[in-house]
């Protein structure tokens, strides 16, 4: 089976990898896909992350001209843009295709759950699960008038899509005020801050649990920890996440099952009564609280860099996981993990998440590729001349196995200190929060 990644991240890199590794993966492209992706496949350039009437022709010529059996959607705009209910509906118009066609992701409806936070939080409210008390705003004016007068911290989101720079966690009213601002004044993340929800900020450990979502069975991934701060302790800067490390042990089987439960199915339950049947990855970013867990948000997507650590670890045939994810046979497929602890280190470029300068070349990729357990996925890097550059602000990611965090975190620092570019900078404390209090 021939098959499309699309998408140019450390998330592509990884499920391309993982995908490559199946018997039935025959030809692999990726679109546009990264310096990285060219070593186990074929960059492709369709523009992928726009979808409108051209874009979508010009996926579905290639798939149909290439013998694509399955096309793989990573990022989130994508799916938001609806390119899974397009191709499907290509797919019918070409029903005399040689090849039939499996496209991986929810459907636009669906998608809406993370592209729109405040359509999120409200059902959210509808299926009773638990979450942060928000209030929703258009309106600017309005906006600073509330938090002026809160008198407890909250955290600002713009509601639409955001690269997952969108959350301004605030301190003081002041602060809340200068985040209404930014978003909805400044238009910091442009059309995303039309609206923005305002909710209560939650104390506890955050971690993301990701399942795979068939319609009707749900498949709960091993659970993970993102670091969303650019800097070490959790300071600076939101980012789209600096590393992450799985599985975690804040979750016990007990707790995990109260999630499945109070979280997970009632959404699949709820979107259904909404005539949205689910198929494809259910995202759940959560915090720990002393009242139990509460959803931070949803998302759509296998997460980002989560999904570097859950591909190293995960035993099985993607294909086939993927291909009964959305055929309703998710009851059929045998997942399991390695039982080694995996840790993700991003290395980004210098500036990073403000601006900052692209085409750097990289070293020592190579020579970290050979330390034992350790496997760098490209994220923002590119091609010029065969030599590898930085083409973004998250450039590698950095995994290593061990045989438990402390282990893996150890591998993946010494990894990262063989790869070499002008202005890299990572964090060398990723999984520090639960290292902490096991110390």
């Amino acid at each position: 089976m021939n098959i499309l990644v699309i998408g140019s991240g450390g998330r592509e890199h990884a499920l391309g990898w993982k995908l490559r590794q199946s018997k039935q993966c025959g030809k692999l492209f990726f679109a546009p896909g990264n310096g990285g992706t060219a070593s186990i496949g074929k960059n492709v350039s369709l523009n992928a992350d726009r979808v409108d009437t051209k874009t979508v022709d010009a996926i579905d010529y290639f798939c149909r001209h290439n013998d694509v059996g399955l096309v793989v959607v990573g990022p989130e705009d994508p799916l938001a843009g609806g390119l899974v209910d397009r191709l499907e509906q290509m797919q019918s118009r070409h029903g005399g295709d040689k090849v039939p066609r499996v496209v991986f992701g929810p459907v636009q409806a669906a998608a809406r759950l993370e592209g729109d936070k405040a359509f999120a939080k409200k059902l959210m409210r509808a299926a009773s699960i638990p979450t942060a008390e928000a209030r929703i705003f258009t309106d600017a004016q309005a906006a600073l008038a509330y938090v002026k007068n809160r008198e407890t911290p909250v955290v600002v989101k713009a509601a639409g899509l955001a690269k997952g720079k969108g959350v301004i966690v605030c301190d003081d009213s002041d602060q809340a005020e200068a985040a209404v601002r930014t978003i909805m004044i400044d238009r910091a993340f442009g059309d995303a801050g039309d609206t923005i929800v305002v909710e209560e900020r939650l104390i506890g450990q955050e971690l993301s649990v990701l399942a795979l979502v068939d319609g009707r069975n749900i498949f709960v991934l091993d659970p993970a920890q993102d670091h969303k701060q650019l800097g070490e302790g959790d300071t600076g800067p939101n980012t789209g996440g600096m590393g992450a490390y799985c599985p975690t042990p804040l979750i016990s089987d007990k707790l995990m099952g109260q999630i499945q439960r109070e979280i997970l199915v009632p959404m699949v339950d709820t979107l259904r009564r909404e005539g949205i049947i689910y198929r494809g990855v259910l995202y759940a970013g959560l915090m720990l609280t002393a009242g139990g867990p509460k959803v931070l948000e949803f998302n759509c997507r296998f997460g980002d860099p989560e999904t570097q650590a859950l591909m190293m670890r995960l035993k099985g045939d993607l294909v086939q996981i993927m291909l009964a994810t959305m055929q309703g046979r998710l009851d059929e497929v045998d997942l399991s993990w390695n039982r080694r602890c995996c840790c993700c280190v991003v290395m980004a470029s210098g500036g990073y998440p403000g601006s900052y300068e692209k085409g750097k070349p990289i070293t020592g990729i190579d020579e970290a590729n050979g330390l034992d357990g350790v496997q760098v996925f490209h994220a923002g890097t590119a091609l010029k001349n065969d030599q590898v550059v930085t083409a973004g602000g998250r450039v590698l990611n950095v995994c290593a196995l061990g045989s438990d965090l402390a282990d893996a975190q150890e591998r993946a620092n010494a990894a990262c200190e063989h790869i070499r570019f002008d202005g890299a900078y990572f964090r060398r404390d990723i999984g520090y929060r639960v290292m902490k209090v096991k110390q």
